[in-house]
């Protein structure tokens, strides 16, 4: 007979949805703790992308066109993640460890990029004694590849490592409160570094990127201490060849349908991100909405992917189908979508902050769920976690840059050819090019639910062939 749980825990559980995330071989305390290195990962997101993107332009008055260059290169380095996740699911070494080495020198290289920014900004801006050709513009390109390369490593060891702690029961509620760490990551690490780059100097300006570096690795440490066991390996198991990459990916490819998340990733991650930085320029010029009002988008948006967050972990715990899970989250966008359009016309305020929301709402169901089906693709043959956590960052990462440079490109390209007229009198408006940028992203969303149809039939076609012949494998357990 069980004991029935006390009506206030009930309560809590309810209230909380990632209070019961833990599990005896991940505690919530070292769950807690691990979700550091998300922490970490945001901040560096937000120093890379928001506040050395302005400060570049405004204060040290870098062209755009080279901040824009600058900020791209993080993204290039975005495919290695598969290649790094591979490599760590079969790192050897004599104490057994294959995920926290690949989590410390990712800490290294992201601290060691962020250490050098200041110095190389400072050369590129013109404060320098010796006139070296291209030597500013070198030094911040290094240091924005080593501060990339360090996020994606970091983060493909750290996912790699919780998928392999958590139990089956308790993943979604780990995947699910790993992306709200990086979301929280990112909202607090943006007020506090915009409060201090308030009054902008030289000095204050490399004080807060190095202690901002100072900052990533004193989490990362704090993150990855103790959190995986000391399992002595042979001398026949550390010299025995490593697996190729090409083989091992043949093996994820024939086990999990990898070929076709991976489409799927792009083609949603392409569609919820090409408004990335449309969307407050749109409510401002389009609207007339104030700074302040924009600003408040921005924590509608973080509020909807919020709720998406809270939400996935209780349907997919509920052993909801994750594809289904990541088709309703572009049904949401597509209505999402639709809404923005129409609040130019209706100049609806509440339908456009509606918008803004459902976006981020949608993007978080899309993301967590198919964050969730790499988590738990069969770790079979050659092919592992990490591998498959690579494969999703790596889609992810490149569909985010692309798609932010592809959506900025062509509001600019349409708007020219409108406000000229050639688009004749009735598309002769700024929000033209707006409009035709979110009409891209709906057709996206309906080529991404056209891509995930074959996944879903798979695993409901998986799962009826298992019960019919009676026997029930690890795969086919609820995830």
């Amino acid at each position: 007979m069980t004991k029935e749980a006390h009506p206030l825990t009930k309560f809590t559980l309810e209230m909380l949805p990632f209070s019961d995330a833990g599990s005896e071989d991940l505690p919530m305390a070292k769950l807690l703790r691990l979700s550091l290195f998300q922490i970490s990962v945001g901040m560096a997101a937000v120093m890379l992308l928001g506040t050395l993107n302005r400060v570049m332009i405004v204060e040290l008055n870098v062209p755009a066109l080279l901040v824009a260059m600058m900020v791209a290169l993080p993204v290039l380095v975005a495919p290695f993640r598969a290649l790094l996740g591979h490599r760590s699911d079969n790192y050897r070494s004599a104490i057994g460890w294959k995920r926290l080495p690949y989590l410390w020198f990712g800490t290294l290289w992201q601290f060691g990029g962020l250490a050098i920014m200041p110095s190389a900004l400072l050369v590129l801006s013109g404060n320098n004694a010796y006139d070296i050709p291209f030597a500013g513009e070198i030094a911040v390109g290094l240091a924005f590849v080593m501060t990339g390369l360090g996020m994606h490593m970091t983060q493909t060891a750290g996912l790699a490592l919780a998928a392999d702690r958590a139990t089956d029961e308790t993943r979604p509620r780990v995947v699910a409160f790993l992306y709200v760490a990086f979301l929280l990551g990112m909202l607090v690490s943006a007020v506090i570094l915009g409060a201090l780059l308030r009054d902008f100097t030289p000095v204050k300006l490399i004080q807060v990127i190095q202690g901002t570096a100072v900052v990533t690795l004193l989490l990362n440490v704090v993150a990855l201490w103790k959190q995986e066991s000391v399992r002595p390996m042979t001398k026949a198991e550390r010299e025995a060849p490593m697996p190729r990459f090409s083989d091992a990916w043949s093996d994820l490819a024939a086990g999990g349908n990898a070929g076709r998340l991976l489409a799927v990733v792009f083609l949603g991650t392409m569609a919820f991100n090409m408004q990335d930085v449309l969307l407050e320029p749109y409510g401002g010029e389009i609207l007339g909405l104030s700074v302040s009002m924009t600003t408040l988008l921005t924590a509608s948006w973080a509020v909807g992917a919020l709720v998406a967050f809270g939400m996935a972990a209780k349907w997919l715990g509920a052993d909801m189908n994750p594809y289904r899970l990541a088709g309703r989250g572009c049904l949401v966008g597509l209505a999402a979508f639709s809404a923005v359009i129409f609040s130019n016309p209706m100049m609806s305020m509440p339908l456009f902050f509606t918008g803004a929301a459902l976006i981020g709402f949608g993007g978080g169901l899309f993301a967590v769920a198919t964050l969730h089906a790499a988590m738990t693709m069969p770790a079979q043959g050659l092919a592992g976690r990490g591998l498959a956590l690579g494969v999703w960052g790596a889609a992810q990462a490149t569909a985010q840059g692309l798609s932010t440079a592809i959506g900025g490109a062509t509001r600019d390209t349409v708007n020219q050819f409108a406000t000229s007229g050639a688009l004749g009198e009735a598309l002769a408006s700024p929000a033209t090019g707006y409009s035709v940028v979110y009409h891209m992203e709906i057709a996206l969303l309906f080529v991404t639910l056209i891509a995930l149809g074959p996944l879903v039939r798979t695993i409901t076609t998986d799962t009826t062939q298992s019960l019919e012949s009676g026997k029930i494998g690890l795969a086919d357990f609820p995830t």
